[in-house]
């Protein structure tokens, strides 16, 4: 019987532990904890302890734990090291909300829209040292509705990484899966690596920039929930918003 450990947070989380829990697949272990996105990650809990799956809210545990045949991370939080890695006897999955190696890091969506893309996606890929950098095993890409906003962007490919992985995981875990390098894609879709820290740097807007550029970085920044997009004048800080 296949061993799996299942690392997760947010709705998306619960959303593929239940497609798993659905299609019989055993969870040996759930780790996830409550230091952000708390209201989420209790579900995610509740959800483990209603099926008997065991709880850690330490990423360190797993290394004392029998070792696991898979390691499937659903939006955890934590950077996996090659010896968090290494407890998976056969692989380690990581389900990305954004095209690779395009966009690795986070706050993807925002940096898509202020890029002017015309295409995003969501990628299953396998987990290696780093960020986001492994080898890719099914991906999703779709197109970017005109006038996209973060917000719209966010929940299209939060629909569209739930159907990725609940069309690719059953073969996943049958083996049934071939790997594409990412460095083998980086001379024809470019790479970039989006650390947590950088969304600041777009949300500053110049009033000098030419229209397209501050309507973009407003669709890209503007979201319920986080400090909205910005220009300042005498060194204070004037705030966008919509208005219904």
């Amino acid at each position: 019987m296949k061993r799996i450990a299942f690392l997760g947070a947010k709705g998306i989380g619960l959303e593929c532990l239940k497609i798993l829990d659905a299609k019989n697949f055993p969870i040996a272990a759930l780790f996830t904890d409550l230091t952000r996105n708390k209201e989420a990650n209790q579900k995610l809990i509740d959800f483990a302890k209603e099926r008997n799956i065991p709880v850690y809210e330490d990423l360190e545990a797993i290394l004392s734990l029998p070792g696991f045949d898979y390691i499937i991370s659903i939006q955890y939080h934590k950077i996996l090291k090659g010896k968090h890695i290494g407890c998976a006897k056969k692989l380690a999955l990581n389900l990305h909300m954004a095209p690779l190696p395009e966009y690795r890091g986070c706050n993807q969506f925002s940096f898509a829209i202020v890029d002017g893309k015309k295409e995003f996606g969501t990628t299953l890929h396998k987990m290696a040292e780093g960020i986001d950098n492994g080898d890719i095993i099914a991906e999703s890409r779709f197109d970017i509705p005109a006038n996209c906003f973060v917000k719209e962007l966010h929940e299209i490919t939060y629909q569209k990484s739930i159907r990725l992985f609940e069309d690719k995981i059953s073969d996943i875990l049958s083996d049934r899966y071939t790997l594409t390098p990412q460095d083998s894609l980086v001379p024809v879709r470019g790479t970039k690596t989006i650390y947590r820290k950088d969304i600041d740097k777009l949300k500053e807007i110049n009033l000098d920039w030419d229209k397209d550029r501050i309507e973009r970085h407003i669709r890209a920044t503007l979201m319920p929930g986080f400090e909205p997009p910005f220009f300042k004048m005498n060194d204070k800080k004037v705030y966008f918003s919509l208005f219904a």
